[in-house]
């Protein structure tokens, strides 16, 4: 089965693609500025760590977002 090129995509596929794409920029822009502004003891476990995570898509990101925190009292 051949790859499909963009122009091959319907409209509908195009829009998920692009939708999909910009949650991910979201995503990862905003785990990466709380990790830069958050200091350290208030990260679980080592900050260069959760930074190569957002590398795996869209895992890395959301994973620090929900556990990779210590809540703020």
């Amino acid at each position: 089965m051949a790859k499909k090129k963009w122009s091959d995509l319907t409209r509908r596929q195009r829009r998920i693609i692009v939708a999909a794409s910009l949650v991910e920029v979201v995503l990862t822009t905003a785990a990466s500025r709380d990790l830069a502004s958050r200091p350290a003891d208030q990260v679980r476990g080592p900050k260069p760590l959760w930074a190569l995570s957002f590398a795996v898509q869209p895992f890395g990101p959301i994973a620090y977002l929900l556990a990779g925190r210590v809540r703020r009292t």
